[in-house]
Formats: C-alpha cells, sequence, structure tokens
C-alpha cells in the first residue's frame, strides 16, 4: 500500500507540474487507477517494455483528452508495436487538436496521406512547424517536402536541396527513378562511388534499377566486381540471387515507382542513422514507420534484430532472426551468427562455439563468405589452428595480387603470431605489405611484433611511424609507435604517446601497463604505481599480465 502511495503521490506532483499544459483537467479521469496505470505504462516504457506499457497505456486512455504528455507516450507506444493505424486513428480523434501539435503525430498525418495517395488534401504545415526542433526533424521534413512535390506534380522540385550531402544524392537518385529519368543510372553510380562506405546499400537499388530496364547482362557484369567478402548483408544477398537468376526477388520487395516504397525507404535510412547513433529506441520507431508503408522489404528487419541485441533484449532479436528462412543463403547464415553471439551472451563461449560448428557442419558446399566467417570465427574465439585452416582456404580461391588476398594474409599472420609461430607470421605479414605496402595496420601488427621481440627496433620504428602518420588518432598505432620510443629511450615522446593513447582507451590493459612504464623511467613512480594497479582491476587483464604487474609493483619494470 505504501509503495502505490508513493506512485500515485509521484504522478500527482508530475501531473501537477503539466497542467499548465492543458487549458482544463478533466478532475473525473484523475483517479487513483488511471495515474497508477499511467505512471506504470511510463515505467515500462522508459524500461524498453513496449508491449507491457501499451497495455496500461490503453487502461489510462481517459487521460487523453486531459493531460498532453499523455497522447505523445501512447503514441510512440503504439508505433513501436507496429499498431500505426491505430496511432494515426487516435491522432485524428483527438477532440483537442492542440495536444497533437507536436513533430510525430503531424509525420503520422502525413504519412497516412502518402499511404492513402491522398496529395490533393496533404498538409505539411503541421510538419514545417517543428522542423527546427532538431537535425533528423529538419532532414525528414525537408525530404518529405521534395517527395510529396514530385508524387504530385511528376517532376522534380527546381529547388531542390543539396544541403545533406549523399543523403541529397539518395533523394535525387530515387526522384529520378521514379520518373525514369535517363540519367538515372549516373545517380545510383555517383551514390555508390560515394566515400562513406554505409551507401554501398545502394547497390541494390541501383540492380533493382538495371533489372527493370532488363538489362542483364550489365547488372551481372557489375556483380562480378563486388566481393562477398566486404561487402553488406543486403549486397551479398542480392549477388547471390544474380547468380542464380532469381530476378523477381528484386522486383518483390521494391520498386522506385510506388512512393510508399520510396518513402519507407528513406524512413528506413533515419532508423540506420539513428541506430549507429546508438538511439535504438527512435530506430524502431522509424523502421516501424518505414515497414508500414513497405512491409514487402522483410530484410530490413535485420536492422531490429541488431537494435534489440544492442539493447540485450535477445528474445525479441532471435523472434525477427528466426524469420530468416534457407532459401535466403546470406540472410539465413547472419541469422545463425547472431544467434551464436546471443548464446554467448546468455550462456558462454563454449556453447555459442558448439553452436555455430555445429551449423556450419549442416552446410554442404559452404560460400567463401561462409568459410571467411568461420575462419574469423575461429580466431576470435582462439581456436587459432582452425582458423588457419579456413583463412588458407580462403586464399586458394582468391587472386593473390588483390587487397582482400592481402587482408586475409595479415589475418592469418595474426593466428600464426598467437600460435607462437613467429617465422610464419612475418612471411605472411611481409607478403600483404608487397601487395599493399602502406596499409596502417598491417605495418603496425606487424612492428608491433617485431618490438616485442626485440627484432629490427629501427625498422619497426620507422614502419610504425608511416602508420602514425596515416591513423594519428588510432589509438593502438598510437600505443605502439609510443611504445617503440619507450624502448630506445625516449620517454618524453613515449609518454606524450602514450598518455594520448590512454585518454582515448582508459580501460585497456596493455595502454595503461605502458603509461605505467614510462611514468616509472620519468621518475613519477606513485602515479606509474597507479595505472599498474588499475590494471589489475580491468575485466579484460590477461593472468600473465598480472602476474607482471604485481612484480612491477614490487621491483618497478625491468630493465629494457
Amino acid at each position: 500500500m505504501y509503495k502505490i502511495f508513493n506512485i500515485i503521490f509521484f504522478c500527482f506532483i508530475f501531473f501537477y507540474q503539466n497542467v499548465s499544459h492543458s487549458k482544463k483537467l478533466d478532475l473525473l479521469n484523475f483517479n487513483e487507477k488511471n495515474v497508477y496505470n499511467y505512471f506504470s505504462a511510463l515505467v515500462l516504457f522508459d524500461s524498453n517494455q513496449y508491449n507491457k506499457s501499451l497495455k496500461f497505456f490503453n487502461s489510462s486512455k481517459k487521460l487523453k483528452e486531459s493531460h498532453r504528455s499523455y497522447i505523445k507516450k501512447y503514441l510512440f507506444s503504439l508505433i513501436l508495436n507496429g499498431k500505426i493505424d491505430k496511432a494515426i486513428n487516435e491522432i485524428k480523434s483527438l477532440e483537442n487538436k492542440n495536444f497533437s501539435d507536436f513533430f510525430e503525430a503531424q509525420l503520422l498525418l502525413v504519412l497516412d496521406s502518402i499511404k492513402n495517395n491522398d496529395y490533393k488534401t496533404i498538409s505539411l504545415e503541421g510538419l514545417t512547424k517543428h522542423e527546427e526542433e532538431g537535425t533528423f526533424e529538419y532532414i525528414i521534413s525537408k525530404g518529405l517536402k521534395e517527395y510529396i512535390y514530385l508524387f504530385k506534380n511528376k517532376k522534380i522540385n527546381d529547388e531542390l536541396s543539396n544541403e545533406f550531402r549523399n543523403l541529397s544524392l539518395v533523394n535525387q537518385a530515387f526522384q529520378n527513378c521514379y520518373l525514369d529519368n535517363p540519367r538515372t543510372e549516373s545517380f545510383f553510380l555517383n551514390l555508390i562511388n560515394a566515400e562513406e562506405r554505409g551507401y554501398s546499400r545502394y547497390v541494390f537499388f541501383y540492380m533493382n534499377f538495371l533489372l527493370k530496364k532488363q538489362k542483364f547482362s550489365e547488372a551481372k557484369t557489375f556483380y562480378k566486381e563486388i566481393n562477398y567478402l566486404n561487402s553488406t548483408l543486403l549486397v551479398s544477398q542480392s549477388k547471390n540471387w544474380l547468380e542464380e537468376k532469381n530476378y523477381n526477388n528484386f522486383k518483390e520487395i521494391f520498386s522506385c515507382q510506388n512512393p510508399n516504397d520510396i518513402v519507407g525507404e528513406f524512413l528506413f535510412l533515419i532508423a540506420n542513422l539513428y541506430s549507429s547513433e546508438g538511439f535504438f529506441k527512435e530506430s524502431n520507431f522509424y523502421f516501424n514507420l518505414s515497414n508500414y508503408l513497405n512491409s514487402k522489404f522483410t530484410f530490413n528487419s535485420s536492422l531490429l534484430a541488431e537494435n534489440y541485441f544492442e539493447s540485450k533484449n535477445y528474445n525479441k532479436s532471435k523472434k525477427i532472426l528466426n524469420n530468416f528462412s534457407k532459401k535466403n543463403k546470406i540472410y539465413h547464415w547472419y541469422k545463425i551468427k547472431k544467434i551464436s553471439e546471443i548464446i554467448k551472451k546468455e550462456k558462454n563461449s563454449q556453447e555459442s562455439l558448439n553452436y555455430i560448428k555445429k551449423e556450419f557442419n549442416k552446410i554442404k558446399n559452404p560460400s567463401i563468405k561462409i568459410i571467411y566467417d568461420m575462419a574469423n570465427i575461429f580466431k576470435e574465439f582462439e581456436e587459432y589452428e582452425l582458423s588457419i585452416k579456413y583463412y588458407s582456404k580462403v586464399l586458394s580461391q582468391l587472386d593473390n595480387k588483390s587487397f582482400i588476398y592481402a587482408d586475409i594474409l595479415y589475418r592469418r599472420g595474426g593466428s600464426y603470431e598467437r600460435l607462437g609461430k613467429e617465422k610464419k607470421s612475418d612471411e605472411d605479414m611481409l607478403m600483404s605489405l608487397e601487395i599493399n605496402p602502406d596499409e596502417p595496420y598491417v605495418l603496425n601488427y606487424l612492428a608491433y611484433s617485431w618490438l616485442e621481440r626485440n627484432y629490427k627496433i629501427n625498422t619497426a620504428i620507422e614502419m610504425l611511424k608511416k602508420a602514425y602518420e596515416q591513423k594519428k588518432n588510432d589509438p593502438y598505432i598510437i600505443d605502439s609507435i609510443g611504445w617503440a620510443y619507450y624502448l630506445i629511450g625516449d620517454y618524453m615522446k613515449a609518454e606524450s604517446l602514450l598518455k594520448k593513447a590512454v585518454l582515448i582507451m582508459p580501460r585497456d590493459p596493455i595502454v595503461n601497463d605502458h603509461y605505467g612504464d614510462v611514468l616509472w623511467k620519468l621518475g613519477r613512480r606513485l602515479q606509474a604505481k597507479y595505472f599498474w594497479e588499475n590494471v589489475l582491476t580491468f575485466k579484460d587483464t590477461e593472468n600473465k599480465m598480472k602476474k607482471e604487474i604485481f612484480l612491477k609493483l614490487l621491483k618497478g619494470p625491468k630493465k629494457t
């Protein structure tokens, strides 16, 4: 009873503080049950239990017309539960229209008009009113205005905005595709060739366009240049469809002549941007709006699975993953890998590894992509002999002059190094550098391993300088070159660099250990002990390092 009283008291204060938002509070609706249900809904909503929160929101619906904050939270809860039509109806049925005067409500009304192909009565005033509230709101408002002008007038607005760089390129590509403009292909190619790797997704839409034009040979030629090993999920799956001549799969999930599909993709891009910033609730919100407009694009739900995984909602993540069937090989393999990660989080590493090995062994003729993934997985689980075996299988299928070949030599060389097979590791690393001499991470790895062995110190330093010039903010490379200066006795330079590495990675055991060593050499022994003692508290500190740290705390570091 005391707990209930606290909840009611909290909600009374909450309502009292927000009453100024409403001209009149309906006191008949303001009772213990409604307040309790509303507060429960808020608590569950904030803890990402959207399904449960919706039940409590529904139980306190009488507050809809009397409490301004209620409708916004209720709306979000409906959207996050995939009940978009109901959310739209709730907004339309509000007697007090001021309560729907916020960006998301106005957005829903616009999307409702787009979904129903109603461009005559569509109003953008409400959206425009709130577009300055944030960067995403501004982007969404401007983008939708451009698309609505396009769909309504069947032409591109002469005042088309270019202020969003590659986002503007995306919009231009789809607008030209919608009009079947001859320049569409060049817009897609400009987008695909943009510097930011995140836009490689649009290879799929370019292929969709080519296949619609029945340019099959051109599509196949383009896809020959795409490597499974460094492609996104959607692009890899598209390549697989093309190889197996499943051309219909492209048009079944997207058409640039369909306004709903285009706006759905635009909103999916917004969902992706939110996810990349770690705003998973907002990402899920925009994903569900995207899915509302184009539910055919089921592969987009991989974003939802990732969001739930990052939010530690593993059951929901698995539920989505289980929708990916064997029919689509790339997404099915993605499902297996992600479930393996979930098992590792929920149980332990060994069960995770056992699961993925079992699933891998069921595959009769695994693709080079799957073999490559298994090599990386075995390396992650410290099964270095197996990782070498599978890296070698991948290498046997690649052009030995390609950059991807160089990358896999680097990965295999790392496995050899972890097994203490220094000669084989050096051979792989040096061969990798013959193909790609300036690769900073290979330079760093090989040089640091030489420093650890007190081998070719001067050459290693030159290699690290080369790597550092390219990656001045990479903490691992900063640590390596700082440690190199430590080994040759230049403690001032070493301290400056290692301090920078610690600031970037304050909980890395090796970086803290190195910084402690250089502080000791500079006579700052109390500070040195502070950083060594920190290393003992870190979760990732290996037992071997802990023993070395205990000795340092007693005697100081070994003489170099």
